[in-house]
């Protein structure tokens, strides 16, 4: 038997509760890809994990990504420490550090590191002023190009500016992408579920006159 459809109007969303409607909204963008933020400030290094970043251009190479507005209810070290020192890591990982990653979200001191108390260690690299996951099988250095506080809601888009990229050779494509299933990069969904992708199909370029070929 079918299951009955779940049906819901922008009325119905505004009487949910906060925390049953965050995450349901948090739920349908899907599976992304997520990736732990090294940042540095005043002797202190911290870790965030997020799934809200994205690509921006390739030419420059730009990536983004939203950052929750800062309440005053609570420290955002990722917020300050970027727009202090306008540079940022991003940093993989895979299913089997997840709950590693998951932990790095829990409200922790500013002078507690969450690479110690998560359990990863920091590896710094010439030429960014951040630190990187060691473990991470895929490495990524930004820094700052711009900043906007968006009016809709208050949170903060940052654009950064790759600067350096660190990943298994043999993970790069003769057309130069990235197989990322040989990275073996986790997911995440929602606020709380992490996964390994498992089938994938790829195809060529579309075009208008010619067949679409599987690769």
């Amino acid at each position: 038997m079918d299951s009955p459809l779940l049906q819901l109007n922008a009325e119905a969303l505004s009487e949910m509760s906060n925390s049953w409607r965050a995450r349901l909204i948090n739920s349908l963008p899907g599976y992304k890809s997520g990736m732990l933020v090294g940042t540095y400030e005043s002797g202190s290094a911290n870790l965030a994990i997020i799934s809200s970043h994205f690509h921006l251009g390739s030419n420059p190479a730009l990536l983004g990504m939203i950052l929750r507005p800062d309440t005053g209810r609570g420290e955002r070290h990722t917020l300050h420490n970027v727009l202090k020192t306008e540079c940022w890591t991003l940093n993989g990982f895979r299913l089997d550090s997840a709950a590693q990653a998951h932990q790095t979200s829990a409200p922790y001191a500013k002078n507690v590191s969450e690479f110690s108390a998560c359990g990863f260690d920091a590896e710094w690299r010439i030429g960014t002023d951040a630190p990187y996951v060691k473990s991470s099988p895929l490495q990524v250095g930004c820094r700052l190009r711009e900043h906007q506080a968006l009016n809709i809601n208050g949170t903060h888009l940052l654009i950064g500016e790759v600067t350096a990229l660190y990943c298994a050779a043999d993970a790069q494509r003769d057309d130069g992408s990235l197989d990322l299933a040989k990275l073996d990069l986790a997911t995440v969904s929602g606020l709380d579920t992490y996964s390994e992708p498992g089938k994938s199909r790829r195809f060529d370029l579309a075009r208008v006159d010619t067949p679409l070929r599987e690769q």
